[in-house]
């Protein structure tokens, strides 16, 4: 695998940096009602091993902080937790978000390093403030390694067919990344920990140039995509949106699995946009992984193919998937998904 090695530098390189004390990361912890995202816990896990301090960030509404900023101070590895209340974060839109962050960053800042989950929101908050502040970002690192004059991170490029190394020098007074939740174990609670908590006050945008409208949700009650241990996707193959149904589900049912989609099967119509899995949509490293009718497109394998096994069943015995496939059915899949999902029960 090709892996290239960038250099980040950035503009402002002599502006009060403060590494005698060691590294000091900012982890903003995402949250939904009232729960932290599983990514954020993933993003503290990396920012745990960088080897000094962190500090969390929580935002939100004041109805909504106080609950979360109690379950964050049970979080292991967590040594402080700042929180800022006002009904502008009820939704995390990054014009309303990103002056706090600025705000926090400011010249006698203590924190080197600035980490989130690469979500959709945080994609936006990171690269927008840290061009704000003239200093450079990494997104979707999946590994990184801090030995006191600098920090190096590794992440996919070109669909995942490449490995960048890049390499930030301790003259980037605060390095901005990214973390692909996949790649790195979601932090636990930790009965023992009790992390000290302090307010912020919030930096109140006037007239804000965007605004939310609206929240549309996809409720199930299957696993989240995301983060479940079992995926069961579909591809074109599949040939509509009631025969995309009608076959997975038994198959979902039986294992207890999250339903995914390949790119062509959403644009389709066959499934919702949120059920995609691959460059494009999501990343996803269950335990099992099972492609049903998909070819294997690149675009695909760069959001699946770190699944610890993956399943193949398809009738072309010449198909990409099976190339990263663990175990592979040259099968007709509406005879062999059907007789799987017998067979399973009988199991069960």
């Amino acid at each position: 695998m090709l892996r290239l090695r960038p250099i980040l530098n950035a503009g402002r390189l002599q502006r009060g940096y403060a590494s005698a004390a060691g590294p000091h990361a900012l982890v903003l912890l995402e949250h939904r009602a009232g729960v932290i995202e599983s990514g954020s816990l993933s993003a503290l896990t990396a920012a745990q091993q960088l080897g000094g301090q962190v500090t969390g960030l929580v935002v939100g509404a004041p109805d909504e902080v106080k609950g979360v900023v109690e379950k964050a101070k049970k979080l292991k590895g967590l040594n402080t937790v700042l929180h800022s209340a006002s009904e502008q974060y009820a939704h995390t839109i990054p014009e309303v978000v990103s002056p706090l962050l600025e705000k926090l960053l400011s010249d006698s800042s203590p924190y080197t390093h600035v980490v989130s989950a690469h979500s959709s929101a945080a994609k936006s908050i990171l690269p927008r403030v840290a061009a704000r502040l003239d200093l450079p970002a990494v997104s979707d690192i999946t590994s990184l390694e801090h030995d006191g004059s600098a920090t190096t991170f590794t992440r996919p490029i070109y669909a995942g067919n490449a490995i960048a190394t890049v390499r930030a020098p301790e003259s980037v007074r605060v390095k901005f990344f990214t973390v692909r939740s996949t790649a790195f174990k979601a932090s636990a609670a930790d009965e023992g920990a009790q992390a000290e908590d302090k307010a912020v006050e919030p930096v109140e945008v006037a007239n804000p140039p965007t605004r939310h409208v609206r929240t549309d949700l996809t409720k199930s009650d299957r696993p989240d995509l995301g983060s479940a241990s079992r995926v069961v996707s579909g591809g074109r193959a599949l040939k509509n949106a009631e025969t995309f149904k009608s076959t997975l589900e038994p198959l979902a049912d039986v294992l207890g699995a999250a339903i995914g989609a390949s790119r062509a099967a959403v644009d389709a119509g066959y499934a919702d946009n949120s059920l995609q899995v691959g460059q494009t949509g999501k990343v996803v490293a269950p335990e099992l992984y099972m492609a049903i009718g998909i070819s294997g497109a690149i675009q695909h394998l760069a959001g699946m193919k770190d699944s610890k096994m993956i399943v193949a069943i398809n009738k072309d015995p010449e198909a990409p998937i099976f190339q990263v496939a663990d175990v592979g059915l040259v099968a007709d899949l509406y005879e062999a998904v059907p007789e799987l999902v017998e067979k399973l029960k009988q199991q069960a």
